[in-house]
């Protein structure tokens, strides 16, 4: 008779690895790793089936503080190694933890195209709105005007918009979250339950060079006023009391309004995490003209990448057999030197 092998239940604690965590004392880093340790735990990962892949970064020592597999890979790659990596074992948990510099310059390509495909790893974005490896240069989405060290006199260009490029790449799940936030364990387990890429933009604190750029998200005495919890299906009402919401107004644009004067919940617009374009619309609104949205703005299921991959290998190996190197090396045009 079998005997049935108990697998056992791990702790938060057991995802930690034995390496000293060495990250600025106050970084918002460490509120991330114990949220996505706790998630990890809370959802029966096992390490041995958990891998985690980044790029360069201060955020790119991920996966030197979880005791998984893990890559510390070169600048921008870190989502074509992990495609290669589910590709390769389609049953392993694959994440990517980048950041703004990492994940929205160099490996603003790799980015798009891990996005589109659909491949079902989870994508952790922490945005500080600056280079901090590298000591305080303007990142891609630092505010226009910030002064830096490369940027002494001010950015003269736009800063990119996270969300609202995931959305354009057709990525199958979108989401935002701060990291000492009370609603980033939430996103980060929808994101570890999502079927396809997964994408989670986290406002993060770079308490040295570029520290309080979200004070008006992370401000308990203010906060309430100056960010507006996403819940599907519900109206997007937001303010301390709970006073004040969103509707759209004659020529369907979004404006501020307030409840009690005339205006009714039914009035305000309703979170649809399945509309795309409302999606679109909410990663535009930012703060101070908006309160800034945080959770989950989009959510469908589609195909994975892996999946129609290994369909399509199936199919040609049933039509054509299995084949072997030796014929692969002589189908083609051969030479003699």
């Amino acid at each position: 008779m079998a005997t049935e092998v108990q697998v056992p239940v791990l702790s938060a604690k057991d995802f930690a690895s034995d390496q000293d965590v060495r990250w600025c004392p106050g970084c918002g880093d460490y509120a991330i790793l114990n949220q996505v340790r706790r998630v990890l735990a809370a959802a029966g990962a096992t390490r041995e089936k958990t891998v985690f892949v980044s790029g360069i970064g201060c955020s790119s020592r991920f996966p030197y503080y979880m005791s998984t597999y893990g890559f510390h890979s070169i600048h921008g790659r870190a989502p074509a190694i992990a495609t290669g990596i589910k590709l390769a074992n389609p049953d392993l948990n694959v994440w990517i933890v980048t950041g703004d510099g990492d994940g929205l310059s160099i490996g603003g390509n790799h980015l798009l195209h891990t996005l589109r495909r659909n491949v079902n790893v989870k994508i952790l974005l922490f945005n500080n709105r600056i280079y901090g490896l590298t000591k305080g240069q303007y990142s891609p989405t630092s505010e226009e005007g910030k002064k830096t060290k490369s940027s002494p006199f001010g950015t003269i260009e736009l800063p990119v918009t996270p969300l609202s490029i995931a959305l354009a790449a057709e990525a199958s799940f979108v989401a935002r979250a701060v990291d000492v936030d009370k609603n980033l364990g939430d996103v980060l387990q929808a994101a570890a339950e999502h079927k396809g890429s997964a994408f989670v933009e986290i406002y993060q604190d770079c308490n040295i060079f570029n520290h309080l750029a979200y004070q008006y998200a992370t401000d308990k005495a203010a906060k309430e006023d100056h960010i507006l919890y996403l819940e599907h299906g519900k109206p997007l009402v937001f303010g301390k009391n709970r006073d004040k919401g969103i509707r759209f107004d004659g020529a369907h644009k979004p404006q501020v309004v307030e409840l009690g004067k005339g205006i009714k919940e039914d009035d305000l617009i309703f979170h649809d995490e399945a509309d795309e374009n409302l999606a679109f619309l909410l990663s535009r609104l930012s703060y101070p003209q908006f309160p800034e949205p945080l959770g989950v703005f989009y959510r469908v299921r589609d195909d994975c990448y892996e999946d129609l991959l290994e369909g399509q290998i199936k199919s040609a190996v049933a039509a054509r057999g299995q084949g072997g190197l030796a014929e692969l090396f002589e189908s083609s045009d051969n030479y003699k030197v």
